[in-house]
């Protein structure tokens, strides 16, 4: 069946095939995260961003092949809490945005800085910092050399807007690194999988910039 990005807490993964990346998407916990599973085709290595709750799902997902590492988006709770015990049972290294280090109850193995390389396997991710939702917040830019870019934004993006944000300042913030480091970079075409509920793509929400601006959320 065609990858359609909808899960549900309890529901089987659904999977999108990519040239050189596997990528299983999986709805977790009692506020629906996403936790995403990338393997890489070549080496068969995984990696998975946002250990967020349900951990026996997480490790049933992951199989016997284990982990090489866990990327955490941002230092909010229902991204993490099921960090440790899928750290403990896979020995994979950690990942945080530096400024979101340290709200992370699990030490962070590798602190990540915007335009730094994540890698799984063969494939390559650019994360970029994005300042608003949280101090640390990172988002992951996978682009496909036989297709489009895929992002995994946490938080920052969801299909209707950014994400929430507490001050005006932090909103003006988000806003501005979406703006510049995302829709000013990358295609319509670029796949979003956000932190929780349906994907989304930058050429469904771009017309709808303004929009955002305009009402502040």
């Amino acid at each position: 069946m065609a990858y359609t990005g909808k899960v549900t807490v309890g529901g089987p993964a659904d999977v999108h095939e990519l040239a050189k990346l596997i990528v299983s998407k999986a709805a977790v916990g009692p506020m629906e995260n996403n936790a995403y599973l990338l393997r890489c085709r070549e080496t068969g290595q995984q990696l998975l961003i946002d250990a967020a709750a349900e951990p026996a799902t997480l490790l049933r997902l992951i199989g016997d092949d284990g982990i090489a590492a866990v990327v955490t988006t941002h230092r909010h709770r229902d991204h993490w809490q099921a960090l440790g015990a899928v750290v403990r049972a896979t020995g994979a290294r950690t990942y945080a945005g530096r400024d979101d280090a340290d709200g992370i109850p699990v030490p962070t193995d590798v602190p990540v800085d915007d335009g730094d390389t994540v890698s799984v396997g063969a494939c390559r991710l650019t994360a970029r910092h994005l300042v608003g939702h949280t101090p640390g917040s990172v988002v992951l830019v996978y682009d496909d050399p036989d297709g489009h870019p895929h992002v995994f934004t946490g938080d920052c993006l969801f299909p209707g807007g950014p994400g929430k944000t507490t001050r005006p300042a932090d909103f003006r913030s988000l806003m501005t690194g979406l703006e510049t480091k995302l829709f000013g970079e990358l295609p319509d075409e670029t796949w979003i999988y956000p932190g929780h509920g349906d994907d989304t793509t930058l050429g469904a929400e771009r017309p709808h910039l303004a929009e955002w601006w305009a009402r502040g959320w």
